[in-house]
């Protein structure tokens, strides 16, 4: 059986590879179910604003008993792979809720600055560091900072310079990556890789944004797809709905997943 502190050391080691982490989120037992057995599924990252759908809350106010009663779920159904989870803004004590996003099997985590204060970051980084080497577990922090999604008017030149400053920050508190959403485009990225650092700059893939092996190319550790998979799986259900409405068939192609 893979420790958790393997897991955890195996998360950090897929963000430094040369080959981009590329991570289908989930947001239950089922949908994790229906990635794990695919060879190119390599890590699990959950989804916070597809759980909370899930659970019927807006993103980012769900309770963390309930995030994290379905991260425990999805290490189960997660097996062998690490699974990092999403934590919001941390809420309210990220290094609490690390010890007990680590209590049920998680190894890495985002959590988001949504701008405040860049001392009080750090020092929500550094908690979460320092909870992970209480628990025994190398926690693999994915880092975020809204310099992009929060910029409001601001000109994008400030808003790269205030993400290169954030995210050394953080990684020097012992972030393992900076998560930077936004549609990034190959010269923003470029910007973000030389002032952040190669490998250690994780993106958010969008309908706009580049390709992941645009990202790799350009030196980014890790592409997640957010809520994106969730959106298209009910898409489809919505799609299959109005067919059978219309009198439709289930198709024949159908695969079985539990």
């Amino acid at each position: 059986m893979t420790t958790q502190a393997s897991k955890a050391q195996r998360l950090s080691e897929l963000h430094a590879a040369p080959e981009i982490l590329r991570v289908v989120n989930v947001w239950d037992a089922i949908s994790t179910k229906a990635v794990v057995g695919l060879p190119e599924t390599r890590a699990i990252a959950t989804a916070g604003h597809s759980i909370a759908a899930t659970f019927g809350y807006a993103d980012g106010e769900i309770p963390l008993e309930l995030t994290l009663d379905m991260v425990g779920r999805i290490v189960e159904a997660a097996g062998d792979l690490p699974v990092s989870a999403d934590l919001d803004a941390g809420y309210g004590d990220a290094g609490e809720a690390v010890r007990r996003v680590i209590g049920v099997g998680a190894v890495g985590a985002n959590i988001e600055d949504r701008l405040r204060p860049l001392s009080e970051f750090v020092a929500e980084v550094e908690a979460v560091v320092a909870a992970g080497a209480v628990e025994g577990v190398p926690f693999a922090l994915n880092a975020r900072t809204d310099a992009f999604v929060r910029a409001g008017g601001r000109p994008l030149e400030e808003s790269i310079a205030d993400a290169i400053e954030r995210g050394r920050a953080y990684l020097d508190a012992g972030a393992d990556v900076v998560f930077v959403p936004g549609v990034l485009d190959a010269d923003t990225t470029r910007k973000l890789v030389e002032g952040i650092g190669e490998r250690k700059i994780s993106v958010i893939g969008l309908p706009g944004a580049l390709s992941a092996r645009e990202y790799e190319d350009l030196g980014v550790a890790r592409i997640s797809y957010g809520p994106m998979t969730q959106r298209v799986a009910l898409t489809a259900y919505q799609d299959l709905a109005i067919d059978l409405y219309r009198d439709g068939a289930i198709p024949a192609s159908v695969r079985e997943l539990n």
